[in-house]
């Protein structure tokens, strides 16, 4: 079920962090938030699905104006709450369409954020609102994993990704419409409880055409924050597209 916070309501904002907590490690941020400051530079940074403020904090930590962008008012709420929560400012919105005052040197997305967008017309959408906002030279970057449809056997729509002995997690995918969503099953006094929520899978050249028809050009491409060479192994991708200085 979902309410005007979308799927991130304020039964799954309360307990965010907690579930995705080696998210939250120094080890993942901070490679993160050294690329994303450097290419910011000078500018300010826009941050499509801003969240809890993973890594627009700490970014805003390091001296780079940091606007969000979030439909979800109970996941803000706990990144108002964190120390220096007040100085990232957000607006309320669906973040393919929301349009903020000012120009930004960088906009992003992280941690499969993008797949958010349930159709392809969302997903282009996202990448045009990103655009506009963007400076000329400024840069769009994603990061979010590659479809894992190898480990899909023929007639076999599930792929689990976590289980122990109190919680079950697995993707389920329609390969006729790359829809998927991902289930979460956690057991809680003795007593099941079970979280879905709806994704739609994109692939790295799909993105590519989604930033050409926006106007932007690929720049580089990683398998990781760190820069390590994007193969056909990787399991996700950090992407950059450049908007030119010419337009």
């Amino acid at each position: 079920m979902i309410d005007e916070d979308g799927y991130f309501g304020e039964n799954i904002a309360a307990g965010y962090d907690d579930s995705a907590a080696d998210m939250f490690s120094p080890a993942v941020v901070d490679p993160a938030v050294d690329l994303l400051a450097e290419l910011a530079g000078d500018g300010a940074a826009l941050e499509l699905g801003v969240g809890t403020g993973r890594i627009a904090l700490p970014l805003a930590g390091r001296g780079v104006p940091v606007h969000g962008i979030d439909l979800s008012r109970a996941m803000v709420h706990r990144l108002r709450a964190k120390p220096g929560g007040d100085a990232v400012e957000v607006t309320i919105g669906d973040f393919a369409t929301t349009r903020v005052a000012g120009e930004f040197s960088l906009a992003y997305l992280v941690f499969n954020t993008i797949g958010n967008l349930t159709t392809q017309d969302a997903q282009i959408d996202c990448f045009r609102n990103a655009a506009a906002h963007l400076r000329p030279g400024g840069c769009f970057v994603i990061e979010v994993g590659v479809p894992d449809l190898r480990r899909l056997p023929p007639g076999q729509s599930a792929v689990p990704f976590r289980i122990s002995e109190t919680q079950w997690a697995f993707d389920t995918y329609d390969v006729a419409t790359q829809a998927m969503s991902s289930h979460y099953v956690t057991v809680v006094d003795g007593r099941a409880e079970h979280w879905s929520v709806p994704f739609r899978y994109v692939w790295p050249a799909e993105l590519d055409l989604m930033a050409r028809l926006a106007g932007l050009r690929l720049r580089e491409r990683w398998e990781d924050w760190a820069r390590e060479p994007f193969t056909s192994e990787s399991g996700k991708h950090v992407s950059v597209w450049e908007k030119p200085a010419d337009r």
